[in-house]
């Protein structure tokens, strides 16, 4: 078990250390609320509006605390953000060891080990495993659920596992609770059954009521910020389900059916076609082998592979897609794809003279086997190296703010067609602020919390903004003139055309360059170089060749320094 946490933590402290911010949404719903809570200022997004209040500070408030306590230290705000990355690290592997732990004393030790490779080797948990988002809480909440409704060890462990996964749902997304949906089931089948409807009642009423217990202190503690009884798990299914018409995800994009076929395998390439193939794998087994592949009966297996399935379809029906919507499943994608290539090798590697696989020397099926494990792990590592060279440079050019002279308080960092890029408040000294002026983008930016202390304490969270809606609409109010920006945060890239509204200002001498680092160009480099780390080598042909851009932190030049 200890050696199972140490294969997942480093990993998933690489991640916290390294992994860029992939979703703005991340940034403005989850890392400036905790700013705000935690340092007094922040971005705001129209979710957080009480006229809305379709995010829960109750979610945020359980970061804050030892957010506050990193605060206490002489360090910058960026150490902050890093440990903070680090302790989801930490909590995510301790899940995982649970998770590894049942898996090798229900099912199979070498399926344990497999599903170790998908959480500490993939993609897809590198992203997921550090972000500060409620699908990766849901995911953990996932992983201990599944943990206690596999373990049967001293008897069904039911209560506990409804609480997870109502923890998931409550405090972290309403939909992770389909998840469950399999396991109940099952166990009201096994219940019938068995005769045991009494007792199975019992313990989810148990579960239950331990979900309403965590569903009171949430209600409490929104209230308190929003200074309104607010029900926000619910208001979040009412938005996304019933938000009627012009209204809802769909108007912020939709994406075509096979949308999480292509991020699935981007994020997990041969994990996700074996995860996928469990399904008939087991329907091969039962029809044409006798020996079952783990400790568990076909029910059992059943119950534990479906619900991957049923969220991938359940999330391919939806027109708004985004990669962080499948985080809460990727433990049960991880243990779908153990559980089919134990059953593959356990057939492949059949000792059975009387059928053809059993005449396959043993070295000759390591061969073929290990090559395909081996390329599957390497072409993941490099998808992930990839992401981090090519996308780390908004995590590093706010270094130069924190050098001596450089800024003090009242500073205002500028931003204008990179708004998606800012990574977070923590990375601007204190007492300097980040605004927005004017691009080509068309839609809704968030404003800002209000800081008007005279009002109590986090008047932010109960005042009314102005300018806020849920259709997406431009409001001219969150923008600032740029002559009141003392920095600015700027990209060039070859393929990019300046514009009016995003002219090329690393050219204008108004403006001097501080930092700069290399940011892929994605629209000039092609799709393998996108998709996973190339060498930048003049030995490749052009369209396997990375071409870079800059993302750069300018300074506006003063009067004296243009003599």
């Amino acid at each position: 078990m200890n050696g199972s946490f140490a294969s997942a933590e480093p990993a998933h402290l690489i991640a916290a250390s390294n992994a860029p911010i992939l979703d703005c949404d991340e940034t403005f719903n989850y890392w400036e609320p905790l700013h705000y809570l935690t340092h007094g200022y922040g971005f705001q997004t129209w979710e957080y509006s009480p006229d809305f209040s379709i995010r829960s500070w109750a979610y945020i408030l359980v970061h804050a605390i030892p957010t506050k306590l990193v605060s206490l230290l002489p360090k910058s705000k960026t150490f902050e953000f890093y440990t903070l990355r680090c302790l989801l690290a930490t909590i995510c592997a301790a899940t995982e060891t649970r998770l590894y732990s049942a898996i090798s004393r229900n099912l199979n030790p070498r399926i344990g080990v497999f599903y170790l490779m998908v959480v500490a080797l993939t993609p897809g948990f590198f992203y997921a495993s550090a972000a500060f988002l409620p699908s990766s809480f849901a995911m953990y909440t996932s992983t201990l659920g599944l943990t206690a409704f596999m373990d049967w060890q001293g008897g069904p462990k039911t209560a506990p596992a409804i609480m997870f996964f109502g923890i998931g749902a409550l405090l972290g997304w309403p939909f992770a609770g389909a998840l469950i949906i399999p396991f109940v089931i099952e166990d009201w089948v096994v219940a019938i059954v068995a005769n045991d409807i009494f007792d199975t009642f019992l313990r989810y009423l148990d579960g239950v009521v331990r979900c309403l217990a965590v569903l009171g202190l949430q209600i409490s503690i929104d209230a308190f910020f929003y200074r309104n009884l607010t029900i926000v798990p619910w208001r979040i299914v009412a938005y996304n389900v019933f938000g009627g018409k012009d209204r809802g995800p769909d108007i912020f994009g939709t994406e075509p059916w096979h949308f999480y076929v292509r991020n699935l395998l981007l994020n997990f390439n041969l994990w996700f076609l074996l995860a996928m193939a469990v399904a008939p794998l087991l329907l091969i087994q039962v029809l044409f082998r006798t020996q079952s592949s783990t400790k568990q009966t076909v029910l059992r297996t059943v119950t534990f592979t479906t619900p991957f399935y049923l969220w991938f379809a359940i999330f391919t029906l939806q027109p708004h897609k985004e990669e962080r919507f499948m985080f809460p499943a990727y433990p049960f994608l991880a243990l779908n794809a153990a559980i089919a290539l134990h059953m593959l090798l356990s057939w492949f590697g059949s000792s059975d003279p009387k059928t053809l696989l059993g005449r396959i020397p043993p070295q000759v099926k390591l061969a073929v086997v290990l090559p395909i494990v081996l390329l599957s792990i390497n072409i993941g590592l490099l998808r992930i190296l990839g992401t981090v060279v090519n996308y780390q440079a908004p995590l590093r050019i706010y270094d130069a703010l924190e050098q001596p002279n450089m800024a003090k308080a009242g500073d205002t960092v500028c931003i204008g067609k990179d708004w998606y890029r800012f990574p977070t408040s923590f990375f601007l000294p204190h007492g300097v602020h980040a605004k927005f002026i004017k691009s080509e983008f068309d839609g809704l930016l968030p404003g800002e919390f209000s800081e008007n202390r005279e009002l109590g304490l986090f008047p932010g969270t109960w005042m009314v903004p102005s300018g806020m809606n849920d259709q997406n609409q431009e409001d001219m109010s969150k923008y600032t003139d740029i002559r009141h920006c003392s920095f600015l945060v700027d990209s060039s890239f070859p393929s990019t055309i300046a514009t009016k509204l995003e002219p090329a200002y690393m050219e204008d001498e108004r403006w001097e360059k501080i930092r700069c680092e290399p940011f892929l160009d994605n629209a000039a480099t092609g799709l393998l170089a996108r998709t996973i780390w190339l060498p930048d080598n003049s030995i490749l042909p052009q369209k396997y060749r990375r071409i870079w851009g800059e993302h750069c932190l300018l300074r506006v030049r003063t009067r004296e320094s243009t003599i």
